[in-house]
């Protein structure tokens, strides 16, 4: 398949994220994992300063991927597009909580975890900006556990599943559903660090939030996994030379 034809499907598939939001009108609301203002300040700032090295470390990774390979622009793109559409599908969950995919998986499997700190967090800044998402001084926590930690389990998953001979799809599903499951795990630590049970401490909020949180992210990972394997096939079709530059195009076991 010639460059024109990839392009042009590419092209459509952004078109189509684009159309998606056009046609669905934003409302104002609380709709961030960790909605805005909620956390205390001392831990905003806390896990603002721990995410901010990983974002910088992710602008120079782009930077070198953007600069050695310039055709990957579009599929750098793409794996924005899909975080971006998959994370802003938000369902209430626990007070001050939402639950929702996190479409980072298919990014760090791509192009490595770090370029996915950048992608993550634009996108959780701009469903803030233009979707009234909510979430601005909770970004730091919020981008850790989405942009961060999800795409580094999503990564190591996929290298540990898929390997040189191991079978790709289900690497691919795995990666992507516990990178949901994880980034949501860091946001239960998260929150039960700032809110402590009276009775039972950090452990005791900890069971309670991530007991909450699973109710509706488990069928949400599986959803996501099975979705992020869709997606792959069709970069397979039509980005099948990108991936192979980046020693990912393989045949099943």
């Amino acid at each position: 398949m010639n460059n024109r034809r990839r392009t042009a499907a590419s092209g459509l598939l952004i078109a189509g994220f684009v159309l998606y939001f056009l046609l669905n009108e934003p409302e104002t609301g609380h709709a961030m994992h960790i909605m805005e203002g909620y956390l205390p300040v001392g831990w905003s700032l806390f896990w603002w300063a721990v995410f901010l090295p990983f974002f910088f470390l992710g602008l120079r990774s782009i930077n070198r991927i953007v600069k050695d390979h310039p055709e990957f622009k579009l599929l750098l793109g793409v794996a924005g597009a899909f975080a971006f559409v998959l994370s802003a599908l938000k369902i209430p969950s626990v007070t001050g909580s939402s639950s929702h995919p996190t479409g980072t998986g298919l990014g760090a499997i791509l192009f490595g975890p770090l370029v996915m700190a950048v992608l993550g967090s634009l996108v959780l800044l701009f469903q803030a900006l233009l979707l009234a998402h909510g979430g601005l001084t909770t970004l730091g926590a919020n981008a850790f556990s989405m942009a961060v930690v999800g795409p580094v389990v999503a990564y190591a998953v996929y290298r540990l599943v898929a390997g040189r001979r191991g079978n790709q799809k289900i690497g691919i599903f795995l990666a992507a559903s516990l990178a949901d499951l994880s980034t949501y795990l860091v946001t239960s630590v998260q929150l039960a660090l700032a809110f402590p049970a009276e009775s039972g401490g950090i452990l005791a909020s900890l069971a309670k939030f991530a007991g909450i949180f699973g109710l509706t992210q488990v069928p949400l990972a599986i959803s996501e996994g099975l979705l992020t394997v869709l997606v792959w096939n069709w970069l397979q079709t039509y980005n099948g030379q990108e991936l192979s530059q980046l020693r990912l195009l393989k045949k099943e076991g």
